[in-house]
């Protein structure tokens, strides 16, 4: 069975009523209770008053324990917002928007608790790169051994003599040079 509790025009932004809703949901309700009463924000009570409300409407309308129930939705809907102006500079004026939110809380009697299990900044990296695989890009490697893959090839001589010397060059080029034939 499911009960839910609202708190309509709750004088806080939705954005910031979220992160608390968050935290909660999927939790069960005595869990919730203890991380709303630890929680610095605002919206923590906001919302701790809407889940006590809820737990109310649970026990006394469709009589079920508290220790049962489950946090089964905690939203933030956006409610009205009330414009005002200020006045500025050489006869301006600048909108002030004061935002409203409606927190909806359901409770359900089916009682399976998510169990978070916190991990440490390095084990979720770790994870994150298994997910992705660990096969990085590969470098261009140079189809000849020696050579780089941008530069030409540049033969190497291992020998100094004369003869040797001249073999690889073109016959134009060895014939001007008659000394280093003898």
């Amino acid at each position: 069975m499911q009960v839910k509790a609202i708190h309509r025009f709750a004088r806080i932004s939705p954005f910031k009523a979220r992160e608390v809703t968050r935290e909660i949901q999927g939790h069960s309700a005595s869990d919730a209770l203890d991380l709303l009463a630890f929680s610095p924000k605002k919206a923590a009570v906001l919302v701790k008053k809407t889940l006590k409300s809820a737990i109310a409407n649970a026990e006394n309308n469709a009589n079920l324990k508290v220790d049962t129930l489950l946090v089964r939705e905690a939203v933030v809907g956006e409610g009205p917002t009330l414009k005002r102006f200020r006045a500025r500079a050489r006869g301006g004026a600048s909108p002030i928007r004061k935002r409203t939110s409606h927190i909806r809380i359901i409770l359900s009697d089916d009682f399976h608790p998510k169990t978070e299990t916190k991990r440490s900044k390095k084990a979720a990296e770790d994870k994150a790169k298994t997910k992705r695989g660990t096969t990085q890009r590969k470098r261009r490697t140079p189809s000849v051994k020696g050579e780089t893959p941008n530069a030409p090839a540049v033969e190497q001589q291992t020998s100094t003599s004369a003869s040797e010397a001249t073999a690889g060059r073109p016959a134009a080029e060895a014939q001007s040079n008659p000394e280093e034939k003898e």
